[in-house]
């Protein structure tokens, strides 16, 4: 399994998972110039942009970890695009999660972390 086929798999383990949790999934892979979106998903009337992260047991980092502050800003920057192109007011309720997954499972980290940007919503 090359790292494309992969990524796919994890991120539809995640998909599932979020399901199972209640989650709607609105959007896997929403790519536009500033980053790409893992999932947009509907948890309730939140909004939520979620990264996924995959990582070996007993690997040198956390799944967490590789979501640092320059892909976080990368994220938001694909938040903010595809409000934006998707006619959402500021009025939205919108969180950044991560999912990730360990080989004992996924795990869902709810507002992981905060926009990073100028611009917020």
């Amino acid at each position: 399994m090359n790292n494309v086929q992969r990524g796919h798999h994890y991120e539809q383990v995640a998909a599932d998972y979020l399901t199972g949790l209640g989650y709607r999934i609105l959007e896997r892979n929403y790519r536009c110039r500033q980053a790409e979106l893992d999932i947009v998903a509907m948890d309730g009337s939140c909004l939520v942009f979620i990264e996924v992260k995959y990582r070996k047991a007993g690997g040198p980092q956390h799944p967490l970890e590789a979501v640092d502050v320059r892909k976080q800003q990368h994220i938001c920057r694909a938040a903010l695009q595809y409000l934006y192109s998707h006619g959402c007011g500021q009025e939205q309720m919108c969180r950044f999660d991560v999912v990730a997954v360990l080989d004992a499972g996924p795990v869902l980290y709810k507002n992981a972390f905060t926009y990073q940007g100028t611009k917020g919503w």
